[in-house]
């Protein structure tokens, strides 16, 4: 325990100001200091008097002086050798010394202060020989003085004040084993107070008096103040000499010493290893031998790039085959992510106590990631656009749904990090755009689907009306993005003149091509009619604008005339005047009539114009049962068969047969590939819809007009033009015979039974004279090949 005077207070608070001006102090008072007589502290050994420092003229022995004002001094000594501290101060200000052994030999210590401001001492030793140390404090002010032993012998310690003004408190405090006297002497005239506490130790204080005045030394002490600068304060003494300091030292080396040890020895055993901690997709090899890591990497990721890798995109499930996205694992690359051991200190520590996450590089197929990328797009989800939806014929505003569509940059950044990892992938999304603004939709709701419905529109025609109710209004009015955020209204012309132009028909007139008809042996021009038909598109240009309207909701039909396709002006200049060639076939029946009868209706006027070419396929169209055509009897791969249209190849080969005693040009046909005995052989033709046709040209200076009529066995067909050649029929005699085989079937529907016939091959020879002058203008040679009708059995 501790405590001060108030004096000690005031002293203490001075002492910074007495510590400003010590050096100049000390030059200029050195003979107020001599006549202090100011008794210093005995430096001996033991067994001998005390030695004085500072002082001439030797004092007697301290002794301990009666209680009053004065200073007190403290030392304490628990040494193991002779110790004697000696400590004066006979100064101004607040002055505070330190004296401190803990040696085991003889040291003695001697602290002196001569100056004026505040000052502070200290002297510690703590080695093992002698070392004198002196702190003297001369001042005026309150000092405070502490001269401490921790030896185990003898420590007398002696602390004198001479000083002037304030008290100064010191205190003297024994702990030892041994004998520690303590004298403490005060030459102040203020009150000093001095305690000794020891355990049987005595304690003794002197007071005297100071030999000048208090007034000089303040005036001398003011002076300092004035004319000094204020130093920095003095150091005291060696920082790093103090034991706690020095323990300190050798405990931070001790432990970089074992460090250092421990740092090179884990050098030295992880040489060639994984570092610590490290985990590459999931799979520890921290501290494993680097081929056995990589052996492990190896066997466990190589066949990860060809197993399905689980995607999650949105809500929808997918898979994926690394391999066949071209990604696989950049061996060289992972391996110089993962690193070598590391040479900082703290990363080494570190790696004890946890890992590193090491990602995996690869190498990459940009085309085939790239493909992989654009087929995971079927599961894009488009934004449903916000729309005007009919209910019952009311407009109702449908709000736009979101979509999600695969954001395909990020994805693949994804892909080409994580695909080794194993789990399931989620590959991220962004919201589909979104084309049609929600105003947009109320707009296009008030603006323009309520009023389009809010009546019925209405076109008038040369024989009545035609009208669209609200419902058949809702069903050709519908809406789409504009573009620009908004929607436009469509309008479906199609259907509305679906729904119209039935209204309206009876007003209308059909045009009809000029034709012919053969009456007295001589056809004659039938005039063409001009059409009169109501233009829809043009009629329907109106229509936005009576939807839009709320009263006036009604518009005339636009009608326009429609010119035949033959007039009657050229049907006259085509020189139709006479038969040019004709043909007649017989032998068919049943459903095969009914074929040719349908078609030979569909060809009877028709017209070909000089120049043009005539395809029976092509002029006919489909002919299918919608047509009117029936199934009947074909010859397929050398079997009877049936199909639609059977019976039809007949007509082919009787027009065939017209056009070329008409000499008209060839322009392609097909023979059977069995001769069917009612044809003339190597003069005939078959005709298949869609893939075999009959084809001739009219190269000739005038019109062709066709005539066909046809009885229940007998088909015939003319053609009527202007006859300028005349054409003969050369057939050669059969050659080449090849018996048929025989084919055993199944009995059933499939199964029709032939005897059989032998194939052959034969030539025709078509010679073509000049009418008028006899001459040949052409001689051509058809030789044809026909297969032989096996014989089918059915059993």
């Amino acid at each position: 325990m501790t405590s001060e005077s108030s004096t000690g207070h005031r002293g203490r608070d001075r002492q910074q100001d007495g510590e400003v001006g010590l050096r100049h102090l000390l030059e200029s008072n050195r003979e107020s200091l001599d006549e202090a007589k100011t008794t210093q502290l005995p430096v001996t050994q033991p067994g001998q008097q005390p030695q004085w420092v500072g002082d001439s003229t030797p004092t007697a022995p301290l002794r301990r002086p009666s209680r009053g004002p004065g200073t007190a001094a403290t030392g304490g000594s628990a040494g193991g050798g002779g110790y004697h501290a000696q400590a004066s101060n006979a100064g101004q200000p607040s002055n505070a010394m330190w004296a401190t052994d803990a040696a085991q030999q003889s040291h003695p210590t001697q602290a002196m202060n001569a100056g004026q401001p505040s000052s502070a001492a200290w002297a510690a030793d703590a080695g093992q020989d002698s070392h004198p140390t002196q702190v003297m404090n001369t001042g005026q002010s309150s000092n405070a003085m502490w001269a401490t032993d921790a030896g185990q012998q003898s420590h007398p310690t002696q602390a004198m004040n001479a000083g002037q003004q304030p008290s100064n408190p010191a205190w003297a405090n024994d702990g030892g084993w041994q004998n520690h006297p303590t004298q403490v002497t005060n030459a102040g005239h203020e009150s000093n107070v001095a305690r000794a506490a020891t355990d049987g130790h005595p304690t003794e204080a002197v007071y005297t008096t100071g030999a000048e005045p208090v007034a000089e030394n303040r005036r001398r002490w003011e002076n300092a103040r004035r004319s000094r600068p204020r130093p920095e304060p003095a150091d005291s003494g060696q920082w790093w000499r103090k034991p706690a300091i020095r323990r300190a030292g050798i405990a931070a080396g001790a432990l970089i010493a074992v460090g250092g040890l421990g740092y090179a020895v884990d050098a030295v055993l992880s040489s060639g290893d994984v570092p610590r901690g490290v985990v590459v997709a999931g799979i520890d090899i921290g501290g494993m031998d680097v081929d056995e890591a990589d052996a492990k990497l190896h066997t466990t990721l190589d066949s990860r790039a060809g197993q399905q890798l689980p995607l999650q995109i949105g809500d929808v499930r997918a898979e994926l085959t690394p391999s066949a996205a071209g990604l696989a694992v950049d061996w060289e690359g992972t391996w110089d992510r993962i690193g070598g051991q590391p040479i900082n200190p703290f990363a080494r520590l570190v790696s004890f106590f946890g890992t590193r996450e090491v990602p995996v590089a690869s190498t990459v197929d940009d085309a085939a990631l790239d493909r992989q990328l654009t087929a995971l797009r079927v599961h894009d989800r488009p934004t449903v656009e916000g729309t005007i939806q009919f209910q019952n014929g009311k407009p109702v505003a449908v709000p736009p749904v979101l979509g999600r569509v695969l954001d395909t940059p990020a994805a693949r950044n994804e892909l080409i990090d994580n695909w080794v990892e194993g789990g399931t992938l989620e590959l991220p999304v962004v919201p589909a755009p979104l084309t049609v603004r929600p105003e947009s939709v109320e707009r296009a709701l008030h603006e323009i689907a309520e009023p389009a419905v809010r009546d019925d529109v209405v076109f008038a025609g040369k024989d009545g009306d035609a009208r669209l109710t609200p419902e058949q209004i809702a069903t050709v009015l519908s809406f789409a993005p504009d573009g620009q955020g908004g929607l436009a209204a469509n309008y479906d012309l199609n259907a509305a003149t679906a729904i119209l132009a039935p209204q309206l028909a009876k007003s209308e007139v059909e045009p009809k091509d000029a034709t012919f008809a053969v009456s007295g042996g001589a056809p004659q021009v039938v005039p063409a009619v001009v059409g009169e038909k109501i233009n829809w598109p043009k009629t329907l240009e109106q229509l936005s604008t009576l939807l839009a309207a709320s009263q006036q909701r009604s518009a005339p039909a636009v009608y326009e005339k429609i010119e035949p396709k033959l007039t009657t002006e050229a049907a006259q200049g085509l020189r139709i005047v006479e038969q040019m060639g004709t043909f007649t076939t017989s032998g068919f029946s049943g459903p095969s009539g009914v074929n040719i009868r349908t078609v030979a209706q569909k060809v009877n006027g028709a017209v070909v114009r000089p120049g043009e070419t005539f395809s029976l396929n092509d002029f006919t169209g489909p002919r299918g049962t919608a047509e009117g055509y029936v199934e009947s009897g074909i010859i397929d791969h050398g079997r009877p068969s049936t199909a639609v249209g059977g019976g039809i190849s007949q007509f082919a080969t009787t027009l065939y047969n017209a056009a070329y005693f008409a000499g008209l040009e060839d322009a392609g046909h097909t023979e059977h590939s069995y001769y069917i005995s009612r044809y003339p052989a190597a003069r005939e033709a078959t005709v298949f819809d869609g893939a075999i046709d009959l084809k001739f040209r009219n190269n000739t200076q005038s019109g062709v007009y066709i005539e066909t009529f046809a009885t229940g066995s007998e088909i015939t067909v003319r053609l009527w033009g202007t006859k300028t050649v005349d054409v003969e029929s050369i057939t050669g005699d059969k050659t080449k015979p090849t018996e048929p085989n025989t084919i055993t079937l199944p009995k059933g529907k499939d199964c029709i039974a032939s005897e059989g016939a032998p194939g052959f091959t034969i030539s025709d020879t078509r010679v073509i004279k000049d009418r008028k002058t006899g001459r040949e203008v052409s001689r051509a040679t058809r030789t044809v090949k026909y297969d032989p009708i096996p014989v089918v059995k059915c059993e």
